[in-house]
């Protein structure tokens, strides 16, 4: 059975979805395990009470940035994971872990990319007065959420949305498509065809 590991950061609500998949059957892979870079995030609960390892990479311990990364890669390679998801990971990924994981890094986004990639995209949303937001999975590359679109859903955005309220209603999607899009790449359905993901 193939396996992936999770890169989380905060309270881990989508590694939660893949754990609840994983439970359904939905998700026919193993959680080998999860790596944090915060030492009190929410996401070492759910691991602990899904019986999945986990490691803690404190960024603050690191003298940097590139001395931090030097240990997360060695980490990564370490479980042996076919493909890692980045689910609430809140750093970008250097080029040398791209590199070192081609098309094998997935990561969910709160938007309709490539529209409003970074932080707070369900603001960037409200200011811009779009009237459809969403969430997308892709294919990590070196950019800021600039990779190849996996997986996509809409939102309708209300005229009294606060960032909040759209935020829920987004995140209630992020929990189906990012599970979809993990078992779509562990049964080794996607095809990448330059910027373009061929689902078969």
């Amino acid at each position: 059975m193939k396996g992936f590991a999770v890169l989380a950061s905060g309270r881990g609500s989508n590694f939660q979805a893949l754990i609840d998949a994983m439970k359904a059957g939905e998700v026919p892979a193993r959680c080998l395990r999860l790596i944090t870079d915060n030492p009190t995030a929410y996401a070492l609960e759910r691991a602990g009470k899904a019986g999945i390892p986990a490691t803690v990479l404190d960024f603050g311990s690191f003298p940097d940035r590139a001395a931090y990364e030097e240990a997360l890669l060695r980490k990564m390679h370490a479980t042996g994971a076919d493909l890692f998801v980045l689910a609430g990971y809140m750093r970008i990924l250097g080029r040398e872990i791209v590199d070192a994981f081609p098309h094998r890094i997935l990561n969910i986004h709160p938007a309709l990319l490539p529209c409003f990639p970074g932080l707070h995209a369900q603001r960037q949303a409200l200011e811009h007065g779009v009237r459809v937001s969403g969430c997308s999975v892709h294919l990590v590359d070196p950019g800021t959420d600039t990779g190849p679109i996996v997986l996509q859903r809409c939102v309708r955005v209300e005229q009294d949305d606060t960032e909040e309220t759209l935020a829920a209603r987004i995140l209630a999607e992020e929990h189906r498509i990012l599970p979809e899009a993990v078992r779509l790449f562990l049964e080794g359905r996607l095809e990448v065809r330059g910027r373009r993901v061929i689902i078969r």
